[in-house]
This record gives structure tokens, sequence and C-alpha cells, in this order.
């Protein structure tokens, strides 16, 4: 579900980065989903359409404030993200995981367990692995930074290799950019 009107214009724009291409889509200037290339854009637009009710329609121009900021992001000139985020509807767990991953800082990483405890809900870790697994804005909502407790990487929605890309480089690395 989300918080949008009946019918709401989503403007989408496509932009190559190290982990392969990536589909940005807004709501005038809140964003409302970030896909991989391993996902199937045409999918992620009819799903868009679906969601929304209104058109969704191409614009570099239109997600030029977002595009932007994530080829800082890449080329290593930005360390978080100055964006509106659509917020769900919905104001249970799943959102709650969500939103609060934003307050893990660049370069570190926190274990699915420990968000769950932070969060008042100790052993709820498989839970926050749904909820960052559902997470329809990833990278801004870093989910890439919740590990496994033993330090792992654990799934992602993006691939494992743009994870582990991810990770180091947040660290400083600099790491070829994954293959698949």
């Amino acid at each position: 579900m989300s918080n949008s009107t009946p019918s709401e214009t989503i403007n989408y724009d496509t932009m190559p980065s190290p982990i392969g291409q990536l589909l940005i889509a807004a709501a005038d200037k809140e964003v409302v989903h970030l896909a991989f290339e391993n996902h199937d854009f045409d999918e992620v637009l009819d799903q868009l359409e679906a969601t929304y009710g209104g058109p969704v329609q191409h614009s570099a121009q239109a997600l030029s404030f977002a595009t932007t900021q994530l080829a800082e992001y890449f080329a290593g000139n930005r360390k978080s993200f100055d964006l509106t985020l659509r917020k769900p509807a919905d104001n249970g767990f799943i959102a709650t995981v969500q939103q609060h991953l934003a307050a893990i800082p660049y370069g570190e990483t926190r274990s699915y367990g420990e968000i769950a405890t932070q969060l008042g809900r100790p052993g709820a870790a498989r839970a926050v692995g749904t909820a960052c697994a559902k997470n329809p804005i990833p990278l801004l909502q870093p989910c890439h930074r919740v590990v496994r407790t033993d330090g792992t990487h654990g799934g992602f929605s993006g691939t494992t290799g743009a994870k582990k890309y991810l990770l180091a480089f947040e660290r400083g690395e600099h790491p070829a950019p994954p293959t698949s």
C-alpha cells in the first residue's frame, strides 16, 4: 500500500552504476522506488502503474535531483542522501525497519538481530530480513548495510555481488564491479 492519491503520475529514469543499471522512480520530488538491473524493469514499471494508478513516464529531467545524488555517491563524493522518500501507508514493523535503515552510518554495518533489538523486538531477526527484502528503496534506505550476526553478507534485493561491492566501497576499498 502507498500514501498515493487515487491517480498519481510517476516519473522514472535509469542510470548506469558500478553495480549495474538502476531504475529510480518518484512522484514529484518524492522517491518511491529504486530497482537493480537484476529486476525486470518492465515488470517494475507495470507494478508502479498498478500501485499509483496513474501514468508512469520516463523523464531524466524529473529524476535529475535523485540521479545526481546517486552519481555523486558512486563517485565517492556523497556519504548520505538528501532526498525525500515516500513513507509507506503501513506503520507496521516492516515499515519501521525500512525507515530505521537510514540510521546505519555510511561504512558501517548492523546485524539483523541488532536491528531487531534496537527496535524493541529481540528475536525478530528474520522479520528484519523480510523487511530488508521488501525494501522498495534500497541504497537510499541502505539495507545493504545489514548483515548476518557472523558478519557474512546475507541476502540482498540486488545481487550478492552488488552487496559485497557496496560494503567494500563504503569501507574505502576500491572493489572491482560485480560481474553478476
